[in-house]
This record gives C-alpha cells, structure tokens and sequence, in this order.
C-alpha cells in the first residue's frame, strides 16, 4: 500500500513539474520577444533571459527521462496546475496563450507586471523545490533528487534579469496584495488539486509528450 502511494505521489508531482517546466520555456519565447522589441541593445538582459529559457527546457528534460526510464507517460495534467498560468490569468485576465505580445511591448506598465509575476513565479519555486528535497517520499528517489538538485542550483538566475529590470527602471517590487495571490495559487493547488488528481482515478496519461509540437525557439 505504501509503496502505490508514493509511486502515485511522485507520478503525479513530476507530471505537474513537466508540464510547468514546458509551459515555462515555451512563454518565456515570448517574453524574449517583447524584450528583443523594447530593449534590442541590452545585451545582458537578453542573455539571461535565454539562460532561463535553456534551463527550463533542460528541467523539462529531465522529467522527461525520468518519465521514459519507468516505462511511463506523463498523466494528463492541464493548466489548471500551471502557477505561471494561474497567475497570468489573474493578472491580466487572459490565458498564457491569449496574451497580447504586442500590447505588452507597447505599455511599460504591462511589462512591468509581467516581470513581477515572473519574478514571484521563480521564487516560489525555489522554495518549493528546497522543502521537496527534504521530502522522505522524494528522497527515496536518487534520480528524481539529483533533478531537484540541478532546479536548486539553476533557479536563482531565473528571477534575476526580471529583478534586475525592474531596479534598473525605478519601478516598484511586488505589493503585499500579488504575493498574496502567489500564495493562493500555491496554497490550491497543495491543498485542492494535488489531492483531487491523487484520488481520481479516471486520470489518464498523455499520448504524446508536450514537446512534440514545439516551434523553434525564437532566435534574435
């Protein structure tokens, strides 16, 4: 009994990490878009933004092969356990997809939310992943946990360059009230859907991996 639960319990939490993980890389494409538009010179900015970019699509991996190792799809987690869609949802009352590129590029203030939700995003995660590397039904894992491990080190460069940004244009940092929203978004799915997906057992898995209908990433 033991051993089903923590076999469903790490099925389901890399199913949610792989989705994030390829959502995250495949939006950040478009936030290199809109910064390649508004900043074509900066340089530095840039390039952290495509470390990210790489690094999440090197975590996507990795589940990826942990994935294929057991034999295994992913189970068919949608954006409903997305914190970057929640998020952006709230926010901007649109989806990820639906975002207006554009518009963003065109409204400094718009640019400025998104930095922030990107910033909250990322940090959330590296204390998420720090409490699950102490986690015994993880630490069970060797493979899973040389891959938190790889998030741990990686992660803190990824709220950076949107740090950075917002600094170096006098804008403000993230108000009481959109930490608040990071914390529910987090607090629902721990609390609500994490173990309504554990217990449904009509949950099934995906037929193809979410990387197969990838576009090429967006080059300068």
């Amino acid at each position: 009994m033991f051993a089903w639960f923590r076999r469903r319990y790490l099925d389901l939490l890399c199913s949610i990490y792989i989705y994030n993980e390829h959502r995250g890389y495949t939006s950040i494409d478009r936030v290199l878009e809109a910064v390649r538009a508004r900043s074509p010179d900066d340089h530095a900015l840039i390039a952290a933004i495509e470390k990210h970019r790489a690094d999440e699509h090197k975590h996507y991996t990795m589940f990826k092969r942990w994935f294929e190792l057991r034999g295994e799809m992913p189970l068919k987690v949608d954006r409903t356990c997305g914190h970057i869609d929640r998020f952006v949802e709230i926010m901007f009352r649109q989806t990820i997809d639906d975002l207006d590129t554009k518009a963003i590029i065109a409204r400094d203030d718009l640019f400025e939310k998104l930095c922030r939700v990107i910033s909250l995003t990322e940090q959330r995660g590296f204390r998420q992943v720090e409490i699950l590397l102490r986690h015994p039904l993880v630490r069970h894992d060797r493979a899973l946990i040389r891959i938190f491990e790889v998030i741990h080190r990686d992660e803190p460069s990824h709220w950076a360059p949107y740090d950075g940004w917002l600094k170096a244009n006098g804008k403000r940092d993230p108000r009481w009230w959109e930490r608040g929203i990071d914390s529910f978004i987090h607090s629902e799915l721990l609390f609500l859907k994490l173990p309504a997906l554990f217990l449904n057992p009509w949950l099934g898995r995906r037929e193809t991996w979410a990387d197969a209908g990838d576009a090429a990433p967006l080059r300068a």
